[in-house]
């Protein structure tokens, strides 16, 4: 049997408790890896990462409060030594290239079986990539293929990227719109469309994305 310095710890991030399960079951099946903790979302993760002081973490993509791809960003931030291998549905580049720029070892299928599941663990535990074979081919024809990548608001008009600055300095769509000298009304159809074009879910996330990418008022 493994002993106790040898297994691996693994903390499980998923939004849906009967994942978290199945991927419990297979992990207590195994002496090399004892399960340190889970997350249902990834502000959870990314603030347990530390005190849990996992050396994998397996990480859903789509979850509440924080996502997937913030998260693996986070923690690499805090703990660049822990692994994360990215267990998702998702095989789209607008997940799969994000994941892996914010810092993932792997990037897997949840159809993966639990000898994949396994091996991907010791893997990237080794610091090898685990990659699902259909992520993999996506990544090699990006590199034979590049694409242009968009800059940082450049689908928004001239008026919509003030109201996001004044999103991103704190005011709210009654002070924006005294600012811009509109109604409330026209401010709200702005932000509207400045989520819908950006995907993004609310104005906490459109403030963060103004100021990640230089969007944002100089303090």
């Amino acid at each position: 049997m493994t002993t106790a310095q040898e297994q691996i710890r693994v903390m499980i991030v998923d939004d849906h408790a009967v994942v978290r399960e199945g991927i419990r079951t297979y992990l207590e099946l195994e002496d090399q890896f004892v399960l340190v903790g889970e997350a249902s979302n990834g502000r959870e993760a990314a603030d347990r990462v530390r005190a849990l002081n996992p050396d994998v973490v397996l990480m859903d993509l789509l979850m509440p409060v924080m996502d997937g791809i913030e998260a693996t960003r986070a923690i690499k931030q805090a703990a660049p030594e822990v692994k994360v291998i990215v267990l998702t549905s998702f095989t789209d580049d607008e997940h799969i290239l994000p994941a892996i720029e914010a810092g993932a070892t792997g990037y897997l299928l949840k159809d993966v079986s639990a000898e994949d599941l396994v091996k991907a663990i010791q893997g990237a535990y080794q610091g090898q990539a685990q990659l699902h074979p259909e992520v993999a081919r996506k990544l090699m024809e990006q590199v034979r293929h590049p694409r242009k990548r968009e800059q940082p608001g450049e689908d928004l008009t001239p008026r919509e990227l003030e109201v996001l600055r004044l999103i991103a300095s704190g005011m709210s769509n009654k002070e924006i719109a005294r600012e811009l000298v509109m109604t409330e009304r026209t401010v709200k159809g702005h932000v509207s469309n400045i989520l819908g074009k950006l995907n993004l879910q609310d104005r906490t996330q459109a403030a963060l994305y103004a100021v990640r990418n230089g969007l944002a008022p100089k303090q």
